[in-house]
């Protein structure tokens, strides 16, 4: 073997060892804001469109899940992404928002929702008619810390009045989706009700996934997706049918719709 052969190979590996070293010794090195959250489109077991937040980064100063209902100046609904586009300061931007929750004709929550630590609507633990009374319904809340849980309803009630949580921010609608890893009991896996739909799951790696649905699926289908594809341990029906709006510029999605409450992932880019 010519010698200059052997001097090149050895080279090589003496630059990939140093490059690799380099690397290891870099924590930050696979960082990217796409470890911290990210919206994919898929077609597999149905069309939809998911938009994800890792634990840390909820719980850092950079990224802040907030929900979005009334203008600061008029206290009237904002009613679309665009107008809470227009709310956000020069130095936040907004990665992703949805729908978060039904309303009635006034574009009021019907459920329970806090923001900003205040309590806009109480906890409605009534039985009625519709998705959001299909029982078990749940909350769908995080404190201050940025810590996102999603709660049955009667469950969270409880630990309201026992003074055991703070939300920061709150919205309750129904049905559950997943209850502890379970489907809710009152779906049927061979319903042929299909609609678009859209909800929230907190998953068993402490992140959240918000998916909506791009072809009309089953509650069942659609539970099923946050349990089995998702990995998500709880998971809250927001609504479906028009209702359905989702901002993801990054996928190329922008809504026009008009809606009640919306919940966005914010940036802080300071």
């Amino acid at each position: 073997m010519p010698s200059s052969i052997f001097t090149l190979s050895l080279s090589t590996i003496v630059l990939t060892l140093g490059l690799s070293a380099c690397q290891q010794t870099n924590p930050d090195a696979a960082s990217s804001d796409t470890d911290s959250w990210s919206c994919q489109t898929k077609d597999t077991p149905f069309t939809y469109s998911v938009c994800r937040v890792d634990a840390t980064a909820l719980a850092s100063e950079r990224y802040s899940l907030q929900l979005f209902w009334q203008s600061s100046d008029n206290n009237k609904p904002l009613l679309t992404f665009d107008a809470l586009l227009a709310t956000l300061p020069n130095n936040e931007s907004l990665n992703f928002a949805m729908n978060a929750g039904m309303y009635n004709e006034n574009y009021a929550p019907i459920g329970y929702t806090v923001i900003e630590g205040k309590e806009l609507k109480s906890l409605n633990t009534k039985e009625g008619g519709g998705n959001f009374h299909l029982l078990p319904n749940g909350v769908m809340w995080w404190d201050k810390a940025g810590t996102v849980q999603i709660t049955e309803s009667n469950a969270l009630n409880e630990q309201l009045n026992n003074g055991d949580v703070q939300p920061w921010y709150a919205t309750q609608s129904g049905p559950m989706l997943v209850i502890n890893n379970e489907i809710h009991p009152r779906f049927n896996p061979d319903s042929s009700s299909i609609k678009l739909r859209n909800g929230a799951g907190v998953c068993r790696d402490g992140g959240i996934q918000l998916v909506n649905s791009d072809e009309p699926v089953t509650f069942y289908q659609f539970a099923e997706l946050f349990k089995d594809e998702l990995g998500c341990s709880n998971a809250l029906f927001l609504d479906g049918g028009i209702a359905s709006a989702l901002y993801a510029p990054s996928i190329d999605k922008q809504d026009k719709k008009e809606m009640g409450v919306m919940i966005g992932l914010v940036e802080n880019k300071e």
